[in-house]
């Protein structure tokens, strides 16, 4: 089996695709790409359907053997079912349910807030060239608008709220467990993708959250992860945003 992984800085979702691979034991041929760059539009695969159109905005890229999936998501639960090392996901149906409904909350409603707001605060750089490439509109509008420093208050303050009702959350189900179905699994890593870098964006968000603040230490800790965040390019990658998915219209 031929793999090749196209990742950006490990943070946001690219983060998550990177320590599931490490986390399940799975050898692939990393290239990095600039995400705050536009550069996943100059891939071979990125006029493919499933990069062209990810939902996931500005993420990264699995290639098996000539077939190309995009959306960290389902691209480490891809990993998860191909890789020899320990299930990161529940092995009951409920808990499979579970860890997939927080996975669907975190990319739909807490990854739009946070790229929004690391956007705003980290502003990434794209050229026009690159912006004609972009097959989705919904993505080069919204590249179109950061390049133009069009962030509206009610969106900053709806994101804000987003990340500290998800922290909230986060912090409530952490309550007496280390992780948050019990066992470690996809979810915590998606979470802390999403959220790691929000501390110094919205540090209200986490004031008195010990057991959430705790609980990132706990994730920074595994091997897997530790070896994702050595792949970084950048002095500070949880500062280093692009544009994620498209803000929920409906709440």
């Amino acid at each position: 089996m031929s793999m090749t992984l196209y990742h950006g800085e490990p943070n946001g979702p690219s983060f998550t695709v990177l320590a599931v691979l490490f986390e399940k034991g799975l050898q692939a041929n990393l290239v990095h790409i600039g995400l705050a760059e536009g550069e996943r539009h100059e891939l071979p695969c990125a006029q493919q359907y499933e990069v062209a159109m990810s939902v996931e905005g500005e993420g990264p890229v699995l290639v098996v053997d000539g077939e190309a999936m995009a959306d960290s998501v389902f691209i480490a639960c891809y990993l998860d079912d191909v890789g020899p090392g320990a299930p990161l996901r529940p092995a009951n149906p409920y808990g499979r349910w579970e860890t997939m409904t927080w996975c669907r909350q975190m990319i739909e409603r807490t990854a739009p807030a946070a790229a929004f707001l690391g956007c705003h605060a980290h502003p990434p750089k794209a050229n026009p060239a690159m912006l004609a490439k972009i097959g989705s509109a919904d993505l080069r509008l919204r590249w179109e608008m950061i390049g133009a420093g069009v962030f509206a208050d009610d969106k900053l303050a709806d994101s804000r709220a987003k990340v500290t009702a998800a922290v909230e959350k986060l912090e409530t189900r952490l309550a007496g467990r280390n992780w948050l179905m019990g066992e470690f699994t996809i979810a915590d890593l998606e979470s802390y993708a999403w959220l790691a870098g929000m501390v110094q964006v919205v540090p209200e968000s986490f004031t008195s959250k010990k057991l959430c603040m705790a609980w990132m230490e706990r994730v920074k800790g595994r091997s897997a992860v530790r070896k994702a965040l050595a792949l970084a390019r950048v002095a500070d990658p949880a500062a280093y945003w692009a544009p994620g998915p498209e803000i929920n219209r409906w709440g």
